[in-house]
C-alpha cells in the first residue's frame, strides 16, 4: 500500500500524493463504481465495472464511513453507463462529447499519454484502454488555464500550479490541439446569462434540430436554438444561410431586442415552419453522426425540404407586398415565413418616406420586426461576405463579381442605390455603425484594357458593428483613399482625427491595455500604416506608436479573470499582445470579424517583408533579429569551436533553418543540442550573401573596395567612417554588430583557429557578394576588425562590458564541461515585497526557468495563495539596487 490523500465530490474518487497538490493521480468516475465492499481490516474495495481498487483506512471507523459515503453516492448516480468511445463524464452525470482526443508526449511521462478536451476540461489517460474506460489520470480545469505555442511540435499548458509541456507528432497536429485547448478556456471563461433569458422559453432548452438538451448556440437570423454539433454544421451552410453565435460568448450581439426576439420566435414558431414535414426517417437525435447531421441541416434549411409553404409562394410581387404590410403588425411568424419562402428584404415599398420594409417597420415602431429584418437583410449594391476567411480575399476582383451602385455619404449615412435616379437607397450604413475600414494594399494591374473581363483593382473594405463586411470597388486608387478618408474622418472622432494624417492599410476601434495597468482596458482608435501601428485613446491621449518589426513577442495570450471597462474581455475573441522594450499592448475586438482581420495585418506587418535589411524583424538597436540570434548563439556556444565560419553545416539544415529565420526569427530559439553551431554560422553566411542590396549597399560598395588602396593608414580609417556614416541606419548598425562579432571570434583564435585574416578570408566575398577572386573585399573586413575600436567609435566601457560578457559565457562553458553545475544555473536571493531578512528566499534557478515559474515557485514556498485579481511581479536588481 502506498499512502495516498483521497478525495471523493459528486463526480469522482480521486487520489492525490499529498493533500496540498492539485492534480490528482488518478480518478474514478462516480458513476462507473458498481459494489463498495469491506474486505478485511481496515480495507474496502471499489468494484468498477472493468477494474477493482482496494484501499486502506486509518481505522475501522473510518473505513466503515467510507464505504457508506461512497455506496450512497454510487446509488443515487446509478445507471448504465454510455457508450465512451467519444465521451467522457460531465458534472451532471452525463457524457459530454469530446472536441479532441488522442496521444501527446508529456514531461515528465515516458510513455505517451492518451489526451481529451472535452467542454471546458482537458482530462489525462494512461492509454485508451483507460479512456474507454473512463478511469483517467487528472483532468485540469480550463478557467484557470494558459495555452501557449512554444515552438516546432511544443506547446505548454500553464496553471497556477502546474505546467503541462505537450508535444504533438507533427506541427499541424499541435495547432489543432493548441486551438482545440484554447476553445476549452474559453468555453470555461464564458457566461450563462443569455443562455438562461433564451431557455426562459420551454422550446429553446432542446436543439431545434436534434433534441439535444441545453443547447449553448443559436443560428441568430433564423432564430433557432441549437446544440454545440449542430453549430458546427449550421456554420458549414456559410453566413448567407445560418449566422451561428454563441449564448455565452457572444454577449457584445445579444441586445435586449434579439433575446426578446428569441423569446417571441425561438424554436417554437422556427420549426413550426422549417420543420413542418419531416419524415420520422429523415429526423435526427442527439446521437446522430456528423454526415446524417449534414445531409439533414442542408435539406432543412438550404433546399427548404421540410418548410411550411407560404400560400403566395413563387409570386414575387405578391410576396414583397405582404411582406411591407406584416412588418407594421406585431405577426413575426408572418414575416419569417414570407422571407424564407422569397420576400425581399430590400424591396421597393412605394413609399418614399419609407423605402423599404426596414423603414416600415421603424416608423410603426415595431422593434422585434427591425431586429429580425436587420439579421436577414442582404445588399444588392455591394459585394460581401461575412465569413472569416474573407480577411484573405484578393483584391483583383473582377467587375462582373460586383454590381454597380451610385454611393453618397452625407450627415453621417454612408448610402447605396440602384442608380443615380433612384428615389430611395439599397442600404445605409450609418456612422454609428462602422467599426473598422482597411484598403487592401495596391497591386499592379495584370489586365489588359482590351480584356472583357476587366479587373478593380482599387478596393476597400467596411466593417459594421453587426458582423458584416461590405466590399467596394473603384477605377483608380486615388478615388479609394479619398472616400476612405472621407468614411474614416465620418466615423473616427475628433479627439483621434490625427491618426486621418498617416497613410493607413487599416483604420478602427479596439479595446486595449497597456504599461502597468493591467486591470482596465480603455477604448482606442488604431491605425496601420506600413509597420508602424498608431494608437489613439477613446479620451484623446496619443500613445507611443508601436514599431511592429521591433517587437520582442507577439501572440495570443489568454486571461484567467479581470474586469475591463465594466466588462470581461470576450473569451471567443482571444486577446492579442505585442511586447516591445518600451511597453506591452494588449488588444482586444469585439466583433470577431474585423479582430481577426486586425491579427491578420497585425502580424504580416510584423513580419519580414522583403529581402533587403530594413525590411527585417529588428532588435532595438535596428540589427536584423535574424543577424542578432545566430550571434547570440554563436558567442554563446562557438567561440572556441574550431574553424567556426569556415566549416561548413549541413545544406538541408542551414537551408531549413534560414527558412525559418526569415519567416519569423521571433518565435525561432536557437538551443544547444537541437542546433550545431556550423550550421547557424552557415545560416548567417548565407543570409549576407542572398541579401538584397547586400550590407554596404550596391551604392557604397565600389567605394569601400577602393579605400583599401589607400596607402596612408589614418587616411584610410578617416574615409572607412566616412563611408560607414553614409550608410542607412540600418546597416551601419548590423555592420557594427557583425564586426563587434569578429572581434570576438579571432580573439579566441588560439582555440578556434580563425584570426583576423581567416574572418577576412570567409565573410570578404559574403559580406560583398562577390567569387572571392577580388583580395579587396577580405581587405575591407580585416581592415574593419583590425581597427573596429577606432572606426566604429568604440569606448572603453563597452569593452569592459564586452569581455566581462565573455568571461561570464567561458565560465559558465567551463562549469560547464566539468559537470559542477548545470549551465546557466545560479543561486539568487529573493526578496518577497520587501528586502528583509524574513522575506528572502535562496532558489537555485536554471537557464530555462522564467519570470512566472519563479514568482509561482516563491509564492508556494511561503503557502501564499493567488486570489482571483492579484498581479504579481518579478524584477531583477542589480548591486546599485536598480530595478
Amino acid at each position: 500500500y502506498q499512502k495516498r490523500w483521497v478525495k471523493l465530490d459528486a463526480d469522482y474518487l480521486r487520489y492525490f500524493d499529498s493533500e496540498k497538490d492539485a492534480y490528482s493521480k488518478r480518478f474514478i468516475p462516480v458513476s462507473s463504481i458498481s459494489r463498495v465492499a469491506s474486505v478485511g481490516d481496515q480495507k474496502f474495495e471499489v468494484v468498477t465495472h472493468n477494474r477493482n481498487f482496494v484501499f486502506r483506512a486509518e481505522s475501522d471507523a473510518d473505513r466503515n464511513d467510507w464505504i457508506r459515503t461512497l455506496q450512497q453516492v454510487a446509488e443515487e448516480r446509478k445507471s448504465k453507463p454510455p457508450e465512451r468511445t467519444s465521451m467522457v463524464p460531465t458534472a451532471n452525470g452525463a457524457m459530454d462529447l469530446v472536441d479532441k482526443c488522442g496521444f501527446l508526449e508529456l514531461r515528465g511521462f515516458k510513455n505517451k499519454l492518451f489526451v481529451a478536451v472535452a467542454g471546458d476540461k482537458v482530462f489525462l489517460y494512461k492509454n485508451s484502454e483507460d479512456y474507454r474506460l473512463g478511469i483517467g489520470i487528472t483532468y485540469i480545469e480550463m478557467n484557470v488555464g494558459n495555452v501557449k505555442e512554444v515552438e516546432r511540435r511544443a506547446f505548454d499548458l500553464t496553471t497556477p500550479y502546474r505546467i503541462f509541456s505537450f508535444s504533438a507528432d507533427s506541427e499541424p497536429e499541435k495547432e489543432e490541439w493548441v486551438e482545440a485547448m484554447r476553445q476549452a478556456v474559453a468555453a470555461a471563461l464564458s457566461t450563462a446569462e443569455v443562455a438562461e433569458q433564451v431557455w426562459a422559453a420551454e422550446a429553446n432548452r432542446a436543439c431545434a434540430d436534434c433534441g439535444a438538451p441545453q443547447p449553448e448556440w443559436a443560428s441568430i437570423n433564423l432564430c433557432v436554438v441549437i446544440c454545440k454539433r449542430c453549430a458546427g454544421e449550421h456554420r458549414g451552410l456559410g453566413p448567407s444561410v445560418s449566422k451561428v453565435r454563441s449564448l455565452k460568448m457572444d454577449r457584445k450581439v445579444w441586445t435586449k431586442e434579439l433575446v426578446e426576439l428569441f423569446l417571441r420566435v425561438g424554436n417554437a414558431v422556427a420549426n413550426r415552419f422549417w420543420a413542418a414535414n419531416v419524415p420520422p426517417s429523415e429526423a435526427i437525435g442527439p446521437a446522430s453522426g456528423s454526415e446524417d447531421r449534414r445531409r439533414f441541416l442542408v435539406a432543412k434549411y438550404r433546399e427548404g425540404k421540410y418548410r411550411r409553404y407560404h400560400p403566395l409562394f413563387g409570386n414575387q410581387e405578391e410576396l414583397d407586398r405582404a411582406l411591407c404590410a406584416a412588418v407594421t403588425t406585431g405577426d413575426l411568424a408572418e414575416t419569417q415565413a414570407l422571407v424564407f419562402c422569397g420576400a425581399s428584404v430590400s424591396c421597393a415599398t412605394g413609399d418614399p418616406g419609407c423605402p423599404s420594409p426596414l423603414a416600415l417597420a421603424r416608423r410603426s415602431g415595431q422593434r422585434l420586426q427591425m431586429e429580425f429584418l436587420m439579421h436577414n437583410q442582404t445588399s444588392g449594391g455591394c459585394w460581401k461576405r461575412g465569413h472569416r476567411g474573407r480577411a484573405h480575399a484578393h483584391s483583383r476582383l473582377c467587375r462582373a463579381e460586383f454590381s454597380r451602385r451610385w454611393c453618397t455619404l452625407q450627415d453621417g449615412v454612408f448610402s447605396y442605390y440602384e442608380s443615380e435616379r433612384s428615389a430611395g437607397p439599397n442600404g445605409e450604413i450609418r456612422a454609428e455603425e462602422m467599426v473598422c475600414c482597411r484598403v487592401p494594399a495596391s497591386r499592379a494591374s495584370h489586365a489588359s484594357s482590351s480584356s472583357s473581363r476587366r479587373r478593380l483593382e482599387s478596393t476597400f473594405e467596411l466593417y459594421t458593428e453587426a458582423e458584416r463586411l461590405y466590399l467596394f470597388g473603384l477605377d483608380h486608387p486615388e478615388a479609394v483613399r479619398e472616400w476612405v478618408k472621407c468614411l474614416a474622418k465620418c466615423f473616427v472622432p475628433p479627439r483621434a482625427e490625427e491618426l486621418l494624417s498617416h497613410e493607413f492599410e487599416r483604420i478602427g476601434r479596439l479595446h486595449y491595455k497597456g504599461g502597468l495597468s493591467l486591470e482596465r482596458a480603455k477604448e482606442g482608435w488604431f491605425a496601420l500604416a506600413g509597420s508602424t501601428l498608431h494608437v489613439c485613446s477613446g479620451s484623446g491621449e496619443r500613445e507611443e506608436p508601436l514599431q511592429l518589426r521591433k517587437l520582442q513577442e507577439l501572440c495570443r495570450c489568454q486571461r484567467h479573470s479581470g474586469t475591463h471597462l465594466g466588462h470581461r474581455f470576450c473569451p471567443t475573441h482571444t486577446p492579442f499582445s505585442m511586447v516591445h522594450a518600451a511597453q506591452t499592448l494588449y488588444i482586444q475586438g469585439e466583433r470577431k470579424l474585423d479582430f481577426l482581420g486586425w491579427v491578420q495585418a497585425i502580424r504580416r506587418a510584423a513580419g519580414s517583408a522583403g529581402d533587403t535589411l530594413s525590411e527585417q524583424q529588428l532588435t532595438e538597436a535596428d540589427v536584423p533579429l535574424l543577424v542578432d540570434r545566430c550571434i547570440d548563439y554563436i558567442t554563446q556556444c562557438g567561440l572556441t569551436s574550431e574553424g567556426i565560419y569556415r566549416k561548413s553545416g549541413q545544406n538541408s539544415k542551414t537551408t531549413g533553418l534560414l527558412e525559418m529565420l526569415r519567416k519569423d526569427a521571433r518565435s525561432v530559439r536557437l538551443k544547444e543540442g537541437e542546433h550545431h553551431v556550423d550550421d547557424v554560422a552557415n545560416t548567417l553566411k548565407r543570409f549576407f550573401r542572398e541579401l538584397g542590396d547586400g550590407l554596404f549597399t550596391k551604392r557604397w560598395s565600389q567605394d569601400w573596395l577602393r579605400a583599401t588602396a589607400l596607402e596612408d593608414e589614418e587616411q584610410k580609417i578617416v574615409e572607412y567612417r566616412r563611408l560607414l556614416g553614409s550608410l542607412p541606419a540600418v546597416n551601419r548598425a548590423t555592420l557594427k554588430t557583425l564586426i563587434n562579432h569578429l572581434f570576438r571570434v579571432q580573439r579566441f583564435s588560439g582555440d578556434n583557429q580563425m584570426n583576423t585574416h581567416n574572418l577576412a578570408i570567409v565573410f570578404g566575398p559574403t559580406l560583398f557578394q562577390t567569387d572571392g577572386k577580388d583580395y579587396k573585399a577580405g581587405r575591407v573586413v580585416e581592415d574593419l576588425i583590425n581597427h573596429y575600436v577606432t572606426i566604429f567609435n568604440v569606448n572603453d566601457q563597452e569593452m569592459k562590458k564586452q569581455q566581462d560578457e565573455i568571461t561570464a559565457i567561458m565560465k559558465m562553458r567551463e562549469a560547464a564541461s566539468s559537470g559542477t553545475q548545470q549551465a546557466g544555473d545560479f543561486i539568487c536571493t529573493v526578496y518577497l515585497e520587501e528586502k528583509k531578512t524574513e522575506a528572502e528566499q535562496h532558489v537555485k534557478i536554471p537557464a530555462t526557468m522564467t519570470a512566472e515559474e519563479l514568482a509561482f515557485e516563491i509564492l508556494d514556498r511561503r503557502k501564499i495563495v493567488m486570489k482571483e485579481k492579484d498581479y504579481w511581479s518579478c524584477f531583477e536588481v542589480n548591486e546599485r539596487e536598480e530595478a
